[in-house]
């Protein structure tokens, strides 16, 4: 039943949400005549990767200023109207593509890129174990403020208990989740030897919020 479901609400979520796409595509398109899709490879069920989609919401080539793959609150490399679209989660839209592909679950672990991967220990490799998701229990839980570690045995816990009900009572905290923020906390995010990746993706608030 899970695939019919994903695309039963991933297809209603575009129709619903195109006004509110087509007015953030016009929105980042004339704010600096850049692409308006940030196109980036996750890694999936597993370990195959893929294309996922975001709206472009920092400048172009952000990865390679700054901090590079960290976004913090505040960046200077987020654009005027990229600020809001993280802000309010539209810039997450165009996955609802890659949920109707197959690539992505309306709910489940969020993807990460493959430089993490590399990282998991035997269990943490077995969030690997389902389609990532738009929504997931570390979402619910704290998205980005949580550590790196609790947030992959988060999902964890939801690939060993997840049923229709869990995924239910997602759905249902996801909207809280949305308005909590998508920045990381003091001690959030990815790190590695000192450093830490919370989340760029050209338009979202990943790897993993």
């Amino acid at each position: 039943m899970r695939r019919p479901f994903d695309i039963a609400i991933a297809g209603a979520g575009l129709l619903l949400s195109a006004p509110v796409l087509g007015l953030a595509l016009l929105g980042v398109k004339l704010e600096d005549r850049g692409p308006v899709l940030f196109k980036q490879k996750r890694v999936g069920k597993d370990g195959v990767e893929f294309e996922v989609l975001k709206l472009r919401t920092m400048v172009v080539n952000a990865e390679r200023l700054g901090a590079g793959y960290a976004v913090e609150k505040g960046d200077s490399r987020i654009t005027r109207i990229g600020g809001f679209l993280r802000r309010s989660s539209i810039d997450e839209l165009p996955q609802l593509w890659n949920v109707v592909r197959g690539d992505m679950s309306v709910i489940g672990p969020r993807p990460t890129l493959a430089y993490q991967v590399e990282k998991y220990t035997p269990r943490q490799r077995r969030r690997l174990e389902v389609l990532p998701g738009l929504t997931g229990w570390a979402q619910v839980h704290g998205r980005a403020k949580l550590p790196w570690d609790e947030r992959i045995e988060l999902d964890v816990w939801y690939v060993d208990h997840r049923s229709l009900k869990t995924d239910l009572l997602i759905l249902l905290l996801t909207p809280i989740a949305m308005v909590s923020g998508t920045y990381k906390g003091p001690s959030g995010g990815w790190r590695e030897g000192g450093g830490k990746a919370g989340g760029l993706s050209g338009g979202g608030s990943d790897p993993a919020a």
